[in-house]
């Protein structure tokens, strides 16, 4: 059945959405994915619509949004609404235009919850966020439940990457989404120590790292207090051995 058009605009004032000049120059010619890009505009106009000085997205909120859902509809047949927006979510997140926060309240009944926040990435945004990862959380009352607290996280693998390697590509996501299913936190935040104390930042190198200490073990018995000349041995025993010819400082 052929979709009907849309017919216009009504005859009525309507409320402008502020989107930012930077979204069309910078953002907008990045942006490869229907999904993603709905998304984006969605939440520029749900931020838009609150009053509140902090401003922030619930995932569960944007799970159960209506409008959202049936315009990711139209996008793939073959994935349900949620899974389209689950996947723009991420896609988001990875191209860094929303930061996410994991957060931990007690519900009623005394369980545990733990909800997923969604903050625009603008100064704002970053402000917002820096408040909740020091605990300053009574200072953002009128936005955030005063009994709500960050859950103790590692550092997102992605950002981990972009900060110790480079800019992120869809096809390095995809390798990076495999590393975080496959290995610990921790030994994936080790192995890109060891890459860039060794100055071997590259996808390449930390995968090898982590493909030896699968095959091979890995030794958890280090004090975290030792020297620095027995942080470099241990770099040099965990050397993937295609590397082994590099000089670690």
């Amino acid at each position: 059945m052929k979709a009907m058009g849309f017919v216009g605009f009504a005859d009525v004032k309507m409320k402008a959405v502020i989107v930012p000049d930077l979204f069309f120059t910078d953002l907008l010619p990045q942006i490869d994915d229907l999904a993603e890009l709905k998304l984006t505009l969605h939440c520029f106009w749900l931020l838009n619509e609150q009053s509140s000085e902090f401003r922030y997205l619930r995932g569960q909120d944007l799970r159960q949004d209506d409008i959202l859902l049936r315009s990711l509809a139209l996008d793939n047949e073959l994935h349900t609404p949620l899974a389209v927006l689950e996947k723009a979510l991420e896609r988001a997140v990875t191209r860094n235009t929303l930061l996410r926060l994991e957060i931990e309240s007690t519900a009623p009944d005394q369980t545990i919850q733990t909800e997923d926040w969604y903050f625009m990435n603008t100064a704002k945004g970053r402000q917002t966020i820096a408040l909740v990862r020091q605990g300053k959380l009574e200072e953002l009352q009128v936005a955030i439940p005063a009994e709500a607290r960050l859950r103790i996280e590692r550092p997102n693998i992605f950002v981990l990457y972009e900060q110790n390697v480079g800019l992120m590509t869809p096809l390095i996501a995809e390798q990076l989404r495999d590393l975080e299913k496959t290995y610990p936190p921790a030994w994936i935040e080790e192995a890109f120590d060891i890459a860039v104390g060794g100055n071997k930042r590259s996808l390449r190198y930390i995968q090898a790292i982590l493909k030896r200490w699968e095959t091979e073990g890995k030794n958890d018995t280090q004090d975290a207090n030792v020297g620095r000349d027995s942080r470099t041995a241990t770099r040099r025993r965990d050397l993937p051995d295609e590397f082994a010819d590099v000089i670690l400082r």
